[in-house]
């Protein structure tokens, strides 16, 4: 509650002589507030189609640099499968979530859609011959490969830089390609190794540029 000045009750006390403002005169006018106006223009509903060829598109991506990774699991038979993909990203520390991508159109699709786990194997710079190997199709990609089962049975690689161990938490399909994204259960890594990279469709075991 404010209490009113001294003077007659209900009422503020005037200088003599003066007079009282009448905000609402036709000398001062109310004022109103204009209404928002929405100057964005409308969001489109598609994408344009592009301007440039598939070769165009993957050439510019290949500008990335990026890591290089191995991931493993094991199929229904429990036998290890694996390849090497450069497409894994983190995304969350708290859960611990990453990603990875793989062609719709791949053999090994039904067997890490449907399974449990898997692990990513970040390769280290002297694991340039593993990454082509298991980029490579038509042979037995673990035949002489160093490597042990972890927590949930996926093939952990030896000399890895760094290894996340991961439940199949969830995909997403989006074009011809599907994103998995997994809880990492266990992670380890090596610190002070040089780690292989991946740029312009060429691996290099140092910085390219």
């Amino acid at each position: 509650m404010v209490l009113p000045a001294k003077g007659r009750p209900g009422k503020c006390p005037t200088a003599a002589g003066s007079q009282t403002a009448h905000h609402n005169s036709p000398r001062h006018p109310a004022r109103t507030a204009s209404p928002l106006v929405n100057s964005s223009p409308p969001r489109p509903a598609i994408a344009r189609s592009p301007s440039f060829s598939a070769r165009e598109f993957r050439d510019a991506l290949g500008m990335f640099a990026t890591g290089v990774t191995i991931v493993t699991a094991r199929n229904a038979a429990g036998e290890p499968i694996g390849l090497t993909a450069n497409s894994f990203n983190s995304v969350s520390l708290e859960p611990p979530l990453v990603l990875w991508s793989l062609s719709r159109a791949a053999a090994s699709m039904p067997a890490f859609a449907n399974g449990s786990h898997y692990a990513i194997n970040v390769l280290a710079a002297g694991q340039k011959a593993l990454a082509e190997r298991f980029a490579a199709r038509g042979i037995d990609r673990f035949a002489g490969v160093d490597h042990q089962p972890g927590i949930s049975g996926a093939p952990l690689l030896a000399g890895a830089l760094a290894t996340f161990e991961c439940f199949n938490r969830s995909r997403y399909e989006e074009g011809d390609h599907v994103i998995f994204v997994g809880e990492v259960e266990r992670c380890r890594h090596h610190a002070g190794l040089p780690p292989l990279l991946y740029h312009g469709g060429r691996f290099y075991t140092e910085h390219p540029l």
